[in-house]
């Protein structure tokens, strides 16, 4: 199975959901919540997690994470793996109770961080399980508005500070907000390849950490998606603009996947002269 592409960076801010095996619950009462809930205020204080909103529903999370130091894939470890001991030794079962691994869409804070904080607390409300977000006692919402203190690890300063400089004000405006959003699509299917929510800029800032990463397993690069791998890539347009059309091909190829066809339609011609063509210039590469 192909493994999701994790770009990890000092600063970076994510989307993060976890679910269970074959849809199944990982939170069978509350103590399995409160339980998680503690676990990520250990997790928080020992890999600098940023919290900006969360939401527990059954069979699956919600999390906004900011990472000042780079290290999502080792806190989210940390996290699954220390809940999945607890949660097992409670219910007297054995194995993984997560789908794989956790999800991670790599979020534009200054676009997009506003809009999913309310996109994530009113899941149990579009879910059915609530009428008001205020109603569920399992999500950031009630600490932000503040109806109580909600857990220490949840950082309330910048979410709010995006509304007033006035603490009940800003908690006023935050819940008008929320209500607002309960009609609005989810903006995670603006998400470019799935895992990249941003602006022209912030892909633009990606392209180029991509471009300087270096992948240590030639077998993990294989395994991540093509359409996850190349979200941030240009055009056909763009690629056979700026340069000949041999250098064209090879770029759109080899560089940035595009497939045969791809570029065969773009250029007007069948997949196996594009082929032929490859083939053509890594000889005389060669």
């Amino acid at each position: 199975m192909a493994r999701p592409l994790r770009v990890e960076y000092e600063g970076a801010v994510y989307h993060v959901t976890s679910r269970g095996n074959a849809r199944a619950d990982i939170f069978i009462d509350d103590d399995d919540r409160q339980k998680i809930l503690s676990v990520l205020a250990g997790v928080v204080d020992r890999y600098e997690f940023v919290i900006h909103s969360y939401c527990l529903m059954s069979n699956h999370y919600h999390l906004l994470v900011e990472t000042p130091r780079g290290n999502l894939s080792t806190g989210m470890r940390q996290l699954n793996g220390v809940y999945t001991q607890a949660f097992d030794r409670r219910h007297g079962r054995v194995g993984h109770i997560f789908q794989g691994r956790f999800k991670g869409i790599l979020v534009d804070k200054e676009e997009y961080l506003l809009e999913l904080s309310r996109y994530v607390v009113l899941n149990p409300v579009r879910a059915g399980m609530v009428e008001e977000p205020e109603d569920w006692r399992w999500s950031s919402y009630r600490a932000m508005a503040g109806l109580e203190d909600g857990p220490k690890f949840l950082h309330k300063d910048w979410l709010l500070s995006e509304f007033s400089s006035e603490s009940k004000r800003a908690g006023e405006r935050y819940c008008e907000f929320v209500k607002q959003g309960k009609d609005v699509k989810s903006p995670l299917k603006k998400a470019y390849g799935g895992w990249i929510l941003g602006g022209k800029n912030f892909l633009k800032m990606l392209e180029g950490r991509l471009e300087r990463s270096e992948v240590k397993d030639k077998r993990e690069k294989k395994e991540v998606p093509r359409r996850e791998r190349h979200a941030v890539r240009p055009s056909l347009k763009e690629i056979f603009e700026n340069q000949a059309r041999d250098e064209g091909i090879y770029e759109a190829v080899y560089r940035w996947g595009y497939k045969l066809k791809e570029v065969g339609d773009y250029l007007g011609r069948h997949y196996s002269w594009v082929s032929k063509e490859l083939t053509r210039m890594e000889n005389i590469k060669t």
